[in-house]
């Protein structure tokens, strides 16, 4: 099955200290460079396996290792998975010992949909059909989520997906904090609801210039040393770059400076544990880094990173790998 995900020539990593479950790395582009594939485990591969056929019993075996309720990552991999919204409705209503793992996976996997049907392209350019199927899947995505976070109080990736879905439901701020709060609760630490809400409060979804970055620099400051939440940093200067009409507004001595300060304290710090899923941390930070022409910091990310590119965030590029692969080389 490895190689049919990853093609003829990958060598799994070695040494010792090599993740036994990881896998391996596929033939790399002329630029060294590779697409990421499930998170490059081999227990992630065979969930993802598992869901692309529709095996709900393979599923929850292939969930074992791993608690969904907190880890967004392995979430988020299976809400990747198109058709997933064909086969999820019979496990909500049949599985009811489960059932709030399949409503979150459901719930997870609509909001995707959703956007699907709405595409990436202006609100005015989108149809009212498109609109019309858009707001229905996330309607399903809301009710299947709240439900899931019902049944399990303690897991926190149901409000993180909540702050997402009202995103585009337009549920109002009073809303938006709720949900906020609520996931804050469970995991004060939480980097996806920190980096759902710095995407929340841009100008495009009606927040105000400054807020996010003001707010990612408060969550830095409460963040101990070698956590991950100091891409909330990175991120907030990414989405001031989508936000602005000048391509080169990150490249300034003062916003280098606090890029390389942020990653100094969450992924290059020591302390910083390689957890899995850890590529889209340092992919946050390359690109962050590489719009803001940082040339010393970038190139330690991109060693670590050895070749290995996530979609998000590059995806806000027109040609995301292309744009990957041109930094890599450069640094």
């Amino acid at each position: 099955m490895l190689g049919k995900l990853f093609g003829r020539g990958g060598e799994r990593p070695g040494g010792p200290g090599t993740d036994p479950h990881a896998l391996p790395v596929p033939r790399r582009g002329k630029n060294g460079t590779y697409t990421l594939r499930a998170l490059g485990d081999e227990r992630v591969a065979a969930l993802v396996a598992a869901a692309e056929a529709g095996d709900w019993e393979a599923v929850k075996a292939a969930l074992a290792p791993f608690d969904i309720g907190r880890d967004d990552h392995v979430l988020g991999e299976l809400a990747d998975v198109d058709g997933v919204q064909d086969w999820i409705g019979r496990a909500v209503e049949e599985d009811k010992e489960h059932r709030a793992t399949a409503l979150l996976i459901s719930g997870a996997r609509h909001i995707i949909w959703g956007w699907e049907a709405r595409t990436s392209d202006r609100a005015v350019n989108v149809s009212r059909e498109q609109w019309r199927v858009f707001y229905e899947r996330l309607r399903i995505a809301e009710e299947q989520l709240f439900e899931a976070a019902e049944l399990r109080p303690e897991w926190v990736t149901p409000w993180g997906r909540l702050l997402i879905s009202g995103r585009g439901m337009s549920v109002g701020p009073d809303a938006g904090v709720a949900r906020l709060h609520a996931a804050l609760r469970r995991e004060p630490l939480d980097l996806e609801t920190h980096l759902a809400w710095v995407s929340q409060l841009q100008p495009r979804w009606a927040g105000e210039p400054g807020q996010a970055l003001a707010f990612a620099r408060d969550a830095l400051a409460h963040t101990p040393q070698g956590h991950r939440l100091g891409c909330v940093i990175a991120m907030a200067h990414i989405e001031e770059w989508v936000e602005s009409d000048n391509g080169d507004c990150l490249q300034t001595p003062a916003i280098r400076d606090e890029l390389r300060k942020a990653a100094d304290h969450s992924i290059l710090h020591p302390a910083y544990v390689r957890r899995l899923g850890w590529q889209r941390d340092f992919n946050i930070f390359a690109m962050a880094l590489s719009l803001a022409d940082e040339r010393h910091t970038v190139r330690r990310v991109f060693q670590a990173l050895d070749g290995a590119y996530t979609s998000w965030p590059w995806e806000y590029f027109a040609e995301p790998e292309k744009q990957f692969a041109r930094h890599h080389r450069r640094a």
